[in-house]
């Protein structure tokens, strides 16, 4: 579980993205699109899913935005370091087929999950339309990786510095108002998520979302990572990560993420210091 690669490829005041490859030589071969592994950074450290952005017959790649404690600590390893432990792969991959024509939405890190989905959909045959969003165009990641895999590209930035000013759910609205998509998948923030699922209701496409729930165990014993699909109780790390995005009790998510947001904070900087 050493690290053989790390790239920053973004720093937003601190709050750096990074990719790293890990040797992983018995999750890289069974690695598949949509599906994740848990990262521990210390013996006493905490459990945090990570999506398996790449894999080969012996390494895995992730991509992480130093956002908590662990991402931090994360962050701080360098080539040669190792990772203390390494579990996956965990969670149901992608359904790959040809769908026909596909939009893939993603904001913020979510764009590198939707990166191995967007290889399996375009290698599947599918025409693959991507609309990416940031804040601002320093924050806009695997820009040029997914321009190679679709047939149609756009980027919105809340402020305006590259692409167009907005948000992802504009493009998609204006997208699916013109033309028959036969699906739409998305991954990011659960604000976004939760209109991409507006959107596509209103326009009569199906939608399928990759939650980011919070998980502790990722085998589906704590329960951490329940959402309410459909008006049953299921777990992201074992039913999921990717539900019917019109099923998915967004409320019930929301305020469920929210749980140990101060307490979290206050932690990361108790052991930062």
């Amino acid at each position: 579980m050493k690290i053989s690669e790390k790239q920053i490829l973004s720093d937003d005041r601190g709050m750096r993205v990074i990719r790293m490859r890990i040797s992983a030589r018995h999750i890289g071969p069974k690695a598949r699109p949509g599906q994740f592994v848990v990262v521990m950074t210390g013996e006493e450290g905490e459990r945090i899913p990570l999506t398996i952005v790449e894999s080969d017959q012996q390494s895995i790649t992730i991509i992480f935005q130093e956002a908590g404690l662990t991402t931090k600590l994360l962050g701080k390893l360098e080539p040669g370091d190792s990772v203390y432990a390494l579990a996956g792969p965990l969670g149901h991959a992608t359904e790959i087929k040809d769908y026909g024509k596909v939009i893939l939405v993603a904001g913020g890190v979510g764009i590198a999950e939707i990166y191995p989905v967007a290889k399996a959909l375009k290698a599947a045959g599918n025409q693959v339309t991507v609309i990416l969003g940031a804040r601002t165009k320093e924050l806009l990641i695997l820009e040029q990786e997914l321009k190679g895999q679709a047939d149609a590209f756009y980027v919105a930035t809340d402020d305006g510095s590259y692409g167009r000013k907005g948000f992802t759910t504009d493009v998609l609205k204006e997208l699916l108002a013109k033309e028959q998509y036969s699906l739409v998948y998305a991954v990011g923030p659960i604000p976004m998520m939760q209109k991409v699922a507006g959107a596509a209701k209103d326009s009569k496409v199906r939608a399928v979302v990759s939650l980011n729930a919070l998980m502790v165990d990722a085998t589906g014993m704590c329960g951490c990572c329940r959402v309410s699909v459909g008006g049953e109780t299921k777990f992201s790390c074992v039913d999921g990560p990717e539900f019917d995005a019109g099923l998915v009790d967004w409320d019930e998510l929301t305020k469920r993420n929210r749980i140990y947001l101060e307490k979290e904070k206050h932690i990361c900087k108790l052991n930062l210091r």
